[in-house]
C-alpha cells in the first residue's frame, strides 16, 4: 500500500479496478478544501464533522499541499473550521472538545508548515481571518484556560497543554511566531500556577507546564514588553514556587537515576562490558545525547526561576528525603507519549506528600544537590554540541546562584550539612572514588568540587574556554562572600590550589595554539587574582593559620609554573601585538606571588644548606615560611573582591536565542501529533452521551 493510499484513510480493496473508499471524515476534509461552504448542502457539518474521529495525518498533509492560488480560494473554510473548533471547545460533548483541540493542532501545524517563508500576518489571515483573529485567539485562550483550571478529565487538560507546546513551538524561532502576541495579551499564566500549586495536577502536568512557562517567557525578551516574564518574576506564593522546584527537582532526579543505572550496567563486570561494548558504541551514545539535549527545557525552566525571581532562591534548599526511585514505575491513566530522559512519571510526587514519614537515617536531599550531580554527569563531557550547552546553561545557573546573598547565607551555613556524590569522570591516574567516604559538609564545598573536577578534567586538544571563564568567576564569586562575611570554610583548599596551578602550566604549554583561537591572559589573569584574593584577604576566610601557611607553601612548590607565566607575559607584554595590553595585566598581577617565590626560596636553600640537607620535607619548608613571615613585604592590590554582577543581556543573548531554537525543535519533535493518544482518549469519552 503506498503512502497516498495510507493518507487517504483507506478502507477496503474490493478489485484492482476500483478506488479504495474513503473514511467519512476524510470526504469532509475534501469538502472543506473545495470552493464551496461545506455547510451549504449540510447545515449539520460542523456538528458531524467533531464526532468524527480526527484523521491528523491526512489533514495536514492536506494543508501542507495547498498552493498559493488555492489559500485564496479555501481560505474563508479554513477560517470557518478554525472558528469552529474553537466554538466546539466549549460543547459539553467530551468527544467534541477532544476532537477540536487534536484538529487545532493539525491546522497550526500545517499552515506553518506549508507557509515557512509567509509572514506572520499571512498565516494569520489563513488560519482565522485577520480582521476576525483578535477575537478568535481571545476566545481560544479563555476557553483553554477553563479547560485547564477546570474540574474536567486530566487528558483533555493534558491536551489543552500539548495544544499550547504545539502552538508555541510552531516556527523554528519562537519570536518570529507572530501567533503567540494574542497569548502575551490572553495571557495563561495563572492556569500554569495553579498546575504548579495543586499536588494531583502537578504530578501529571507538572513538566509541560514548565516547559511551556520557560518557552513563553522567551518571547521576544529583548524586544518588547513579555507579561510572563514580568509575571514570574514577581511569584511570591510558597505552593506555587514549590511546585515548580519539585517539578525541575524530579525532572533532573530522574535523570541522574537513569544515569546512574546505565553507568552500574555498564560496569557490570568483563562479561557484560564484552557483550555491550559495541551496542553502547551506538544505541546508548545517541540515547544520552538525545537525552541532554530534551532535559535543556528543564534546565531553562531552572534558569529562568532563579534569574527572573528572587523567591525561588529558597526553594533550591528545601529539603527532601532522598528516595530512590522505582525503576518501575505506575502507568498513569493516560498513556503518555514515550520521553527521553527529563520527564518524570507522576509517582514522584510523593516527594513532595508532607506525611511521608522521615527516617531519621535517611540522607536528605534539595533541589540544589539534584542540580549539583545532574551538572557533574554534563559537564563530563563538552564535546557534543547539546552537553556543551548544557554544561554552559548549569555554570551560568551556578553564577546566579553565587552571587545572591540569600543563596551564599545558604551554601555557607555550618549547620546545614550534606552528603553530596558528584559523578567524576573516569580517569588513568586517579582511582575511582567511593561514595561512602564523602563527608558531610556545607553546600559550597560540593560548588568547589564541581569547578575543581571540570578544571582538572577539561585540560584539552578542543579547550571550552568559555565554561573555564565561568568556572573561575564563580570560585571567585564565593570567595568573595567568604571574604565579606568571614566565613571559615574547611575545605580543601590545597585540591584548588593545586587545580590552578595545573591550569596555568596548561596554558603555557598550549600557548600557540590557544592564541590562535583565544585571549588566554584573560584567563591567566583571572586564575593569578584568585591567588591574590588568597594572599590578601586569606587570613580573613581560610579555617586555620595553618591553611594560609599551605597557601605560601604551594606557591613556592610550585614556583617554576610562576616563574614562566612571568616570563611569558613579560615578552608578549614588551613587544607590539594584539596581546600587549592583556599579558601586561598579568605581569602587574603577578608582583605579590613573585615576591613571596624571591623571598621564600633563598631561605629555604639557606636553612637545606645550614641544616646539610639535601631535600627538605613539607614541615621543614613550613617551618621556614613561619618563620620569615615578618620581613616578607607585599603591595596592598585593589579591586580583588569585586566582579562584574551577570547581566543576560547583550552578553548571553546569542546563546539564549540558539538554545530556545534548539528545545523549541526538540518540544516540537516529541509532542508529534501521533502521540496524542486518541484512540485511548476516545475510549475513555464513549460513553459520554
Amino acid at each position: 500500500m503506498s503512502q497516498g493510499e495510507k493518507k487517504a484513510g483507506l478502507l477496503r480493496r474490493t478489485s484492482s479496478s476500483k478506488k479504495p473508499l474513503k473514511e467519512k471524515v476524510v470526504l469532509m476534509y475534501d469538502e472543506i478544501f473545495a470552493k464551496e461552504d461545506p455547510s451549504k448542502n449540510n447545515p449539520r457539518f460542523w456538528d458531524e464533522l467533531f464526532l468524527m474521529k480526527v484523521n491528523l495525518e491526512y489533514l495536514e498533509s492536506k494543508l501542507e499541499s495547498v498552493d498559493g492560488e488555492e489559500v485564496q480560494r479555501i481560505q474563508d473554510n479554513i477560517n470557518s473550521l478554525f472558528h469552529h473548533c474553537v466554538q466546539a471547545l466549549g460543547e459539553e460533548h467530551q468527544i467534541k472538545v477532544v476532537n477540536a483541540l487534536q484538529t487545532l493542532c493539525a491546522l497550526f501545524r500545517g499552515v506553518h508548515q506549508k507557509n515557512k517563508s509567509a509572514s506572520g500576518f499571512d498565516i494569520i489571515n489563513m488560519l482565522m481571518g485577520f480582521d476576525k483573529a483578535e477575537k478568535r485567539m481571545k476566545d481560544l485562550m479563555e476557553r483553554l484556560d477553563s479547560l485547564v483550571c477546570g474540574d474536567g478529565s486530566e487528558s483533555l487538560k493534558s491536551l489543552c497543554l500539548k495544544l499550547l507546546l504545539c502552538l508555541v513551538t510552531v516556527t523554528d524561532n519562537i519570536s518570529q511566531n507572530t501567533i503567540l502576541e494574542y497569548v502575551m495579551i490572553n495571557s495563561i499564566f495563572e492556569a500554569i500556577l495553579q498546575i504548579l500549586s495543586d499536588v494531583s495536577s502537578r504530578g501529571q502536568h507538572g513538566y509541560d507546564a514548565v516547559v511551556l512557562l520557560a518557552l513563553l517567557v522567551n518571547y521576544r525578551k529583548y524586544e518588547s514588553v513579555n507579561p510572563y516574564i514580568a509575571k514570574l518574576s514577581i511569584v511570591d506564593d510558597e505552593p506555587t514556587l514549590d511546585g515548580m522546584g519539585v517539578v525541575v527537582h524530579q525532572a533532573l532526579m530522574e535523570y541522574n537515576r537513569q544515569y546512574k543505572d546505565k553507568e552500574e550496567e555498564n560496569q557490570g563486570g568483563f562479561f557484560s562490558t564484552l557483550t555491550s561494548m559495541v551496542g553502547n558504541m551506538f544505541i546508548a551514545d545517541a540515547d544520552e545525547k538525545l537525552s541532554v539535549q530534551t532535559n535543556e527545557a528543564i534546565l531553562l525552566a531552572l534558569y529562568e526561576a532563579v534569574h527572573l525571581n528572587r523567591n525561588f532562591i529558597t526553594v533550591l534548599a528545601q529539603s527532601h528525603p532522598e528516595i530512590d526511585i522505582p525503576t518501575t514505575t505506575v502507568t498513569p491513566t493516560t498513556p503518555t507519549p514515550t520521553t527521553p530522559l527529563g520527564t518524570t512519571p507522576p509517582s514522584l510526587d510523593m516527594m513532595n506528600n508532607p506525611e511521608l514519614p522521615l527516617d531519621p537515617n535517611l540522607q536528605t536531599s534539595n533541589l540544589l544537590i539534584t542540580f549539583l550531580k545532574y551538572a557533574s554527569i554534563v559537564m563530563q563531557d563538552t564535546k557534543d554540541e547539546h552537553r556543551l550547552n548544557s554544561a554552559r546553561l548549569c555554570l551560568i545557573i551556578l553564577t546566579c546562584i553565587a552571587e545572591d546573598q540569600y543563596a551564599d547565607a545558604f551554601l555557607h551555613d555550618d549547620n546545614m550539612n550534606f552528603r553530596v556524590n558528584l559523578h567524576r569522570m573516569p580517569m588513568r591516574h586517579r582511582k575511582k572514588p567511593v561514595d561512602k567516604n564523602t563527608p558531610s559538609r556545607p553546600l559550597v564545598c560540593a560548588v568547589l568540587d564541581l569547578m575543581v573536577e571540570f578544571v582538572v578534567t577539561h585540560m584539552m586538544k578542543e579547550f571550552p574556554m568559555d565554561l573555564y571563564l565561568r568556572c573561575v568567576q564563580i570560585i571567585h564569586k564565593l570567595l568573595c562572600y567568604q571574604k565579606k562575611c568571614r566565613v571559615r570554610l574547611h575545605y580543601t583548599w590545597r585540591e584548588l590550589w593545586s587545580a590552578l596551578i595545573n591550569l596555568l602550566k596548561f596554558l603555557l604549554s598550549n600557548e600557540t595554539t590557544l592564541l590562535a583561537k583565544y585571549n588566554i591572559f584573560h584567563l591567566a589573569l583571572m586564575v593569578v587574582n584568585l591567588f591574590n584574593m588568597f594572599i590578601t584577604y586569606g587570613d580573613t576566610f581560610l579555617p586555620t593559620s595553618n591553611s594560609y601557611d599551605e597557601l605560601y607553601y604551594e606557591i613556592v612548590r610550585m614556583h617554576q609554573v610562576f616563574d614562566n607565566l612571568y616570563c611569558m607575559v613579560l615578552r608578549v607584554s614588551t613587544n607590539t601585538g594584539q596581546w600587549k595590553e592583556a599579558a601586561s595585566k598579568v605581569t602587574h598581577a603577578l608582583i605579590n606571588v613573585r615576591a613571596i617565590i624571591n623571598h621564600f626560596n633563598p631561605k629555604i636553600e639557606s636553612y637545606a644548606a645550614v641544616n646539610h640537607i639535601s631535600q627538605l620535607s613539607e614541615e621543614q619548608v613550613l617551618e621556614v615560611v613561619r618563620s620569615n613571615y615578618d620581613t616578607l613585604t607585599l603591595k596592598l592590590q585593589d579591586g580583588l573582591d569585586q566582579f562584574e554582577r551577570y547581566s543576560e543581556q547583550p552578553k548571553e543573548a546569542a546563546f539564549f536565542k540558539e538554545l530556545v531554537r534548539s528545545i523549541s525543535l526538540n518540544v516540537r519533535k516529541n509532542v508529534s501529533l501521533n502521540t496524542l493518544s486518541q484512540d485511548v482518549l476516545l475510549k475513555e469519552f464513549s460513553t459520554i452521551s
